[in-house]
């Protein structure tokens, strides 16, 4: 989940690769996953599918126990927003989820308002931000 991720956790990151467009995208889940390389599509063992993953620099350590290193990995489930706007999140989002423009390498990620399937703030109003509901 997004709150469980420690900003230590994701030092080292030099890169997040996106393979769709995250524009369309409300929100994406993101997990911490312990993965065989620093760089690289992972392999994906999810329901539905794989929207974006981190790169990790040279000085990314392995785990001492399983040799492998943690890196995020974006996702989406079957029945999130993107493929059932009506459905079980269309006023909502998983604990996981964040809006994938608040995401940078080393940046944790936020919820939004778009991300919440709520409408504008106030603030959002004034400066003439809309949301695609």
């Amino acid at each position: 989940m997004s709150s469980l991720i420690s900003a230590d956790e994701i030092s080292h990151e030099t890169e997040i690769v996106w393979l769709e467009d995250i524009d369309t995208l409300d929100y994406v889940r993101q997990s911490l996953d312990r993965l065989p390389t620093r760089k690289g599509k992972p392999a994906y063992h999810r329901d539905g599918r794989m929207v974006g993953y981190a790169l990790l620099g040279p000085t990314a350590k392995p785990s001492r126990a399983s040799g492998t290193f943690r890196r995020r990995v974006f996702w989406l489930l079957p029945h999130d927003r993107d493929s059932e706007p009506d459905g079980l999140y269309a006023k909502s989002a998983p604990a996981e989820a964040i809006d994938p423009r608040t995401l940078q390498p080393r940046v944790k990620g936020y919820k939004t308002e778009r991300s919440e399937g709520g409408p504008p703030s106030k603030a959002m109003q004034e400066l003439g931000i809309t949301l695609p509901l």
